[in-house]
């Protein structure tokens, strides 16, 4: 998908370095991105989440807090509230360009982050956290024995994922006097809890204080095996999926009314798995599938092969075709499924001269209600006129360019 890399000015003035991950069509919503304490916005959950995001028509904007990745200032003197500040600055950013956030994300301190700001954005309809503490002071167990120096010193030097972080006395006082309970229960808004039983982090009673303290439309999904930082390939795809999925039952996703003459959309694939051959095929906002190759050939089994998306497309279409003409002519069909195999066979097995190896798909139609035998026989026919059928039987033509 198109990635605009943009700056704006933070809570304090600061150049803050954003990604905005951009729909191929329409633009049909706008979510903001917080991420985790003392990470980025290119954290590997972030970039998939914005990926599928993306793939429905959802603009996503991901950010690195001040003083963090790409972002200026100096993050020892920032604070749990001036990251909510910067989270409103980008949301205005977001306002400016016609693209006001309807879809708040945040994951760990970030997920107390937009709980906290949902309440004064608008426009937005729906939150969802990762990993998320009930309690922000949660993060400062991470900061062990440095605690006491903090206290008496006024800021001590704390080693966080394996580097040096300068944590002062305020960012303490500010993220201990933090209270979510009352924003969770003011906001007003669709929540999607996702926290992961074995995060080590933030544990899961997390979670359920999140859900409790919430009220209705709210929703709880487990990451099972997933770490904090849902590190893996899987459980990122799997939380992207749930994100993808519940939110479209709380943004307004409809896509503007086509153009006349306008052609049918574009399929769009793209690689999930560069070590593989996991594919995500997205049609349109709404219609997403994952396409790979089995075990015994190298892939994972995660979803059908591409032959098996061609065959299905054959039995669809076929399935289609015999009901709609049941249905015009009246007649008591009550079920139709259709069973699709492919193989390779030789030509001249096909009454062909050459010796070539074609593509044969055997289909095999099963009618279920009170039709006579003249009826079948004519839904047999008729499934011959299937499009998909039609066009598999006469040649196509492929015209392929480099993007």
């Amino acid at each position: 998908m198109p990635t605009e890399r943009i700056t704006f000015s933070g809570h304090n003035g600061d150049t803050l370095s954003a990604r905005l991950d951009l729909p191929k069509g329409p633009l049909l919503a706008t979510a903001l991105f917080a991420h985790c304490f003392t990470c980025s916005k290119d954290i590997p959950a972030a970039r998939r989440i914005a990926a599928r995001l993306s793939s429905m028509g959802i603009a996503v904007l991901r950010f690195d807090f001040t003083g963090l990745g790409h972002s200026e200032g100096e993050f020892a003197n920032t604070t749990f509230s001036s990251n909510v500040d910067d989270l409103h600055a980008a949301a205005s950013y977001l306002a400016g360009r016609n693209m006001a956030p309807s879809l708040l994300i945040g994951h760990s301190l970030g997920g107390a982050a937009v709980l906290r700001a949902a309440g004064d954005m608008p426009s937005v309809k729906a939150v969802t956290t990762i990993g998320a503490p009930f309690e922000p002071g949660h993060v400062t167990h991470n900061f062990g024995g440095a605690l006491s120096e903090i206290a008496s010193t006024g800021q001590a030097e704390v080693c966080l994922g394996g580097r040096p972080f300068t944590i002062r006395k305020e960012f303490v006082e500010d993220v201990a006097a933090a209270n979510l309970s009352t924003a969770i229960g003011n906001l007003k808004r669709a929540l999607l809890v996702l926290h992961a039983p074995k995060d080590d982090v933030v544990g899961i009673e997390n979670a359920a204080e999140i859900f409790g303290a919430a009220k209705h439309p709210k929703s709880f999904v487990t990451l099972d095996d997933a770490d904090h930082l849902v590190s893996t390939p899987e459980d990122a795809e799997y939380a992207a999926e749930v994100i993808s999925a519940w939110a479209g039952r709380y943004l307004d996703l409809r896509p503007p009314a086509p153009a006349p003459a306008t052609p049918e959309g574009i399929v769009h694939v793209s690689e999930a798995d560069t070590a593989g051959f996991l594919q995500d095929i997205n049609a349109g906002p709404f219609h997403h599938a994952l396409a790979d190759e089995p075990l015994a050939y190298g892939g994972t089994n995660k979803g059908m092969s591409p032959y098996g998306f061609l065959s299905a497309g054959l039995g669809a279409c076929t399935s289609m075709t015999i009901r709609m003409y049941a249905r015009r002519k009246g007649w008591p069909l009550e079920h139709v499924s259709v069973d699709i195999s492919h193989n390779k066979v030789h030509a001249q097995d096909a009454d062909n001269r050459t010796g070539d190896k074609i593509d044969s798909f055997r289909r095999v139609i099963h009618l279920a209600g009170d039709l006579d035998d003249a009826q079948r026989q004519k839904l047999l026919e008729i499934a011959d006129k299937c499009p998909v059928h039609r066009t598999l039987e006469r040649s196509s033509h492929v015209e392929t360019e480099l993007a």
